[in-house]
């Protein structure tokens, strides 16, 4: 029977001929439920993870992106649930706990980018209040030159043209991939003196590329003048330790040599890299010159003027109050993957690896940086590093942990990264003119 003309007819979605419910009727109440339910898992796992293995691992992939992103996760779901509440079919008590949790894990998301934008403050304060005095840029202008909103928008640091990237350079000279780094210097006003960074990619010493971490750090510097090198160095399991940080040497020996070849200045060359990344940046910068890890150039300055160590495992051997309390994963993967042999046989070795059991009153100015929820490398870790560096070092030790914040958050250029990097340009251009300042008084 064909509809009367002028009857309306009430609803978007298709229902049978005697009224009853269809199919897509009854489910789009339980996806909107689903939808909305999950992301208020999401934003719970954001502020109180889950720290026990295997949950710590699960936790950091569930949430890495939604917990750094959150105002475009809010308003995601905000989206999400003005689109369910507007459906016909309303006001059952489905439709009510769509709105109502949808409401409240959107203010919650919300919040979380309260919390990030608040960051500032606490790189301010902790620079501020760093052993040794504050660490203080005059003259800088530390506005952001690359972290601009509209690139926090986009949250992926896509490729910028204006930052040249001189990739695969071979700093060995073997022809291995590992064995390879870019440049990257902006593109117009190039520098012919500039500061030098030098990054180390994470990945648990197993995989991980120097084209992937630390993009947005490094674009704001480069277009501040510095020139900034990623790094790639051989993996395990197919590198047994310490080809990781011998590479890394090899690097930075390489970086000495020739930097000045692409405008960077190898009389102030930092370090910095994240994770896995922060402990061979650490470890690299607390053992300059070390024979025993530069087989074929000991004569070679590997030193470094600043070091800069995003969530890094800076204790490898297992003990309760530091690396121990990663669960028993890390020392596991080590001794079989990296390390290939255990603490019992060997603890020296694992010692020797650790960049808290390697510090000196000669270790350079640090900016050490950490995540309260990372649940892969727990903030316990750096807080006792910290706490090292500064009975032992002479030099600025600066400590940030970040509330609310996972492992591997300065992948995205999120409102914290943004925070972050303006903070390690404070920190370094600090510890540069300290430098300046000391070289002249010398003269």
């Amino acid at each position: 029977m064909m509809p009367h003309p002028g009857r309306r007819i009430h609803g978007t979605a298709p229902s049978c001929r005697h009224g009853h419910p269809t199919v897509f009727d009854v489910g789009v109440p339980w996806v909107s439920l689903a939808f909305v339910l999950v992301f208020a898992l999401l934003a719970v796992i954001t502020v109180v993870p889950a720290r026990r293995e295997p949950l710590s691992a699960l936790c950091f992939v569930a949430v890495f992106i939604v917990g750094e992103l959150p105002v475009h996760t809010a308003v995601v779901v905000l989206a999400g649930t003005a689109s369910f509440a507007s459906a016909e079919h309303r006001h059952g008590w489905a439709w009510w706990a769509v709105l109502v949790i949808g409401v409240a894990t959107t203010v919650a998301f919300a919040g979380l980018g309260v919390v990030a934008s608040r960051s500032g403050r606490l790189v301010t304060a902790s620079l501020d209040e760093a052993t040794g005095g504050p660490v203080v840029a005059q003259g800088i202008d530390l506005r952001p030159s690359w972290l601009s909103w509209w690139r926090l928008a986009l949250a992926v640091p896509f490729r910028f043209r204006g930052i040249r990237r001189i990739r695969n350079i071979d700093y060995v000279g073997d022809g291995l991939h590992r064995h390879k780094l870019d440049v990257l210097v902006r593109r117009d006003d190039p520098p012919t003196a500039g500061p030098v960074l030098v990054y180390i990619h994470g990945g648990a010493w197993i995989i991980g590329d120097k084209r992937e971490q630390g993009i947005p750090m490094m674009h704001e510097l480069a277009e501040r003048g510095w020139v900034c090198v990623a790094v790639n160095y051989r993996l395990s399991p197919r590198a047994t330790w310490p080809d990781h940080v011998v590479d890394c040497k090899r690097a930075l020996a390489w970086v000495r040599a020739h930097v000045a070849e692409y405008g960077g200045d190898p009389s102030f060359l930092a370090i910095s890299g994240g994770s896995a990344g922060g402990h061979l940046s650490a470890l690299v910068a607390l053992t300059p010159n070390e024979p025993e890890w530069q087989p074929g150039f000991e004569d070679h300055d590997t030193s470094v003027d600043a070091c800069v160590p995003f969530y890094g495992v800076h204790d490898v051997t297992g003990d309760p109050e530091s690396s121990g309390l990663h669960g028993p994963g890390l020392v596991d993967l080590l001794q079989r993957r990296v390390m290939k042999l255990t603490v019992i046989d060997d603890l020296a070795a694992f010692e020797q690896a650790s960049p808290d059991r390697r510090i000196t009153e000669s270790a350079p100015p640090m900016f050490v940086v950490q995540g309260s929820n990372d649940t892969l490398v727990p903030p316990q870790v750096a807080r006792r590093f910290v706490e090292r560096l500064r009975a032992a070092s002479r030099e600025p030790v600066a400590y940030l942990e970040l509330p609310c914040t996972q492992h591997a958050f300065d992948i995205l250029a999120s409102i914290r990264t943004r925070h972050t990097s303006l903070g390690v340009v404070r920190f370094l251009e600090g510890i540069r003119e300290r430098r300046l300042l000391t070289a002249s008084d010398d003269t």
